[in-house]
C-alpha cells in the first residue's frame, strides 16, 4: 500500500521521505521551467525552450497525479532522475544556458 493518503487530486505526503522527495521535485521542476522560458525568450531556439518546460512538467505533483488518473501510469522515480540529469546535460552543454543569462540579463539591465 502506497503511504501516499489522497485528498482530492493532490495527494499529501505522508513520510518524511515523501515529504522530501516531493520538495526536491517541486524544486526541480520550477528551476526546469524557469530555464525553459529563459530559452524560449532569450537565444534563436524557442522550439528547445518549448522542450524543456514540456520535459519539466513531468516533476510538478499535480501533473503526475493528472497523467495518473487519465492515463493510468507514473514515471517511477529513478527514471525522473535520469531526466534530470538529462535536462541538466541538455541545459548546460546543448542549450548553453549561462549565456542566455548574461544575454537576459544585459538586456534586461
Amino acid at each position: 500500500m502506497s503511504s501516499i493518503r489522497s485528498t482530492g487530486i493532490n495527494p499529501v505526503p505522508s513520510g518524511k521521505t515523501e515529504l522530501i522527495a516531493t520538495t526536491i521535485s517541486w524544486i526541480f521542476g520550477v528551476a526546469a521551467l524557469a530555464a525553459g522560458l529563459v530559452n524560449c525568450f532569450f537565444g534563436n531556439d524557442p522550439y528547445f525552450g518549448i522542450f524543456i518546460i514540456g520535459l519539466s512538467l513531468v516533476f510538478f505533483p499535480p501533473v503526475a497525479n493528472l497523467v495518473h488518473k487519465f492515463l493510468g501510469f507514473t514515471l517511477p522515480g529513478p527514471l525522473k532522475f535520469l531526466l534530470a540529469l538529462f535536462i541538466i546535460w541538455v541545459l548546460l552543454g546543448v542549450g548553453e544556458l549561462f549565456s542566455k543569462i548574461d544575454i537576459m540579463t544585459y538586456q534586461l539591465g
